[in-house]
């Protein structure tokens, strides 16, 4: 802020056009007939061959939208498949209490 130059104006103001562009970009949600909180949690086991890391997933829907979602790589080693499906489910759930306590 104390030294600005013409990249900073550039970046500026290709920021503004981006947001002036979003407006209208958003979540909509549809009336259904059932508004029930639905969560999925997948992994793979050891997806990546330099450290035979897992990959964790998961999303979060309500009634039709999916408002909360996730892609990462595990922290440990998972030692077989259960175990990597076990840490993607215990990182999903702890996103899940989360959730349901923006919902309620």
């Amino acid at each position: 802020m104390h030294c600005p130059s013409e990249i900073h104006m550039r970046v500026a103001k290709r920021i503004l056009r981006y947001i002036k562009g979003t407006c209208s970009f958003g979540v909509k949600f549809l009336k259904c007939q059932e508004l029930r909180l639905h969560g999925f949690s997948d992994s793979d086991w050891g997806g990546f061959i330099d450290d035979m890391k897992s990959t964790s997933g998961f999303y979060f829907n309500l009634g039709l939208v999916i408002f909360s979602w996730s892609s990462k790589k595990q922290d440990i080693v998972a030692q077989s498949t259960v175990e990597a499906e076990f840490i993607a489910a215990t990182n999903s759930s702890k996103s899940s209490t989360m959730a349901s306590k923006v919902i309620t």
